[in-house]
């Protein structure tokens, strides 16, 4: 399974400053199948600096959620650290 790309990123008011709100598609690469899905995701900023990323799949996926989910994570957490979200 591989994420091939997050597209369409939107951001979303939230009135509170620590968290940001995000809806997007996701193009999801598994066993040669190629599908995207609608996403909606919260990076929220802990205190202590530390980033906490929810991701919630709009549609369901004939995939199990755990590893998706996770791999899903880590590609958001690289597009927000390379300054790739829409401020």
């Amino acid at each position: 399974m591989k994420i091939l790309e997050i597209k369409e990123i939107v951001r979303k008011d939230v009135p509170i400053y620590y968290r940001r709100f995000f809806s997007g598609i996701a193009s999801i690469e598994f066993l040669e199948n190629k599908m995207e899905r609608h996403i909606d995701f919260f990076i929220e900023t802990k205190p202590t600096g530390q980033k906490e990323i929810l991701v919630t799949l709009a549609e369901p996926v004939d995939y199990p959620l755990v590893p998706l989910i996770r791999a899903l994570k880590t590609a958001i957490d690289t597009l927000d650290d390379n300054g790739d979200l829409p401020l």
